[in-house]
């Protein structure tokens, strides 16, 4: 493995550099969604991704971390291929980062460009606007080989710190598209069957059974799928539970039924 000190160390003093102005910026989707790039501030993250071949853009570290993690910062570097690092201290890291404890290494990643399959099953996302939620579905759809994913305006952005750290490495290794005014919607209704999630007058998950390419709609936590999506939906289901409870949180259901789609 390489020895750190051949690769370049580019140590930054100042909260006004134009690097950690950048960084700063990042924390607003506004900016996220102009420059097409988002932070991660999560060493397991951006381990994962580099064993799955997928690297970022630039990297930030305290020396605290590097001391602590060294084997894993030395992987990192090594198989980013990456001929320089940004070195700040954990004064200049609590000045941009968005955890409640500075985790000492980030990096910044252009936004994955992975289009939808039509030839399998599709998730549409419908008003999850809590960002957890989001990224645990995410995670949840790779877990059961899930890997299309449309997400409409309304959701909470996918690239916000909650929904990444929420998601890991899925967020890489979906093919992720965002909609508008149901636009791929309609385009997904003319290849496929659009089955919604709904608590009444809904058929149980062993509909699922029966078919091979579907799309399937959760829509948000408070008031579930919007009534033009059912509109354009072929049919509905519910997952069958104890009449102790009303209703489960959306990520829970949505983990249920992926399994039941895995397991057929």
């Amino acid at each position: 493995m390489k020895d750190l000190e051949k690769i370049r160390a580019i140590e930054i003093t100042s909260k006004d550099n134009a690097k950690i102005k950048e960084l700063r910026k990042l924390g607003q989707k506004k900016y996220r969604k102009e420059s097409e790039k988002f932070l991660v501030e999560n060493a397991v993250i951006i381990y994962d991704t580099i064993k799955a071949g997928i690297s970022f853009e630039s990297i930030f570290v305290t020396a605290e971390f590097i001391e602590k993690n060294k084997a894993i910062f030395e992987f990192i570097i090594e198989k980013s291929g990456v001929k320089e690092y940004y070195l700040i201290d954990e004064k200049i890291n609590k000045s941009f980062s968005s955890m409640d404890t500075a985790p000492g290494i980030m990096a910044v990643y252009l936004k994955p460009e992975n289009k939808i399959e039509f030839t399998k099953p599709i998730i549409y996302l419908n008003a999850i606007n809590d960002p957890g939620n989001l990224g645990t579905i995410l995670r949840s759809a790779l877990a059961f080989g899930l890997k299309n994913i449309v997400v409409d305006e309304h959701c909470a952005d996918v690239y916000n710190p909650k929904t990444t750290s929420a998601a890991k490495d899925a967020i890489f290794k979906l093919n992720i598209e965002f909609d508008q005014n149901f636009k791929i919607l309609k385009e997904i209704k003319k290849k496929m069957p659009i089955i919604s999630t709904r608590l009444e007058k809904s058929e149980g998950l062993e509909v699922l059974k029966k078919q091979d390419l579907f799309c399937i709609v959760f829509g948000s936590e408070s008031h579930g799928v919007e009534k033009e999506i059912q509109e354009l939906s072929d049919s509905f289901i519910k997952i069958s539970m104890s009449s102790e409870i009303e209703s489960l949180n959306v990520a829970v259901s949505a983990g249920i039924i992926f399994c039941e789609i895995y397991s057929r």
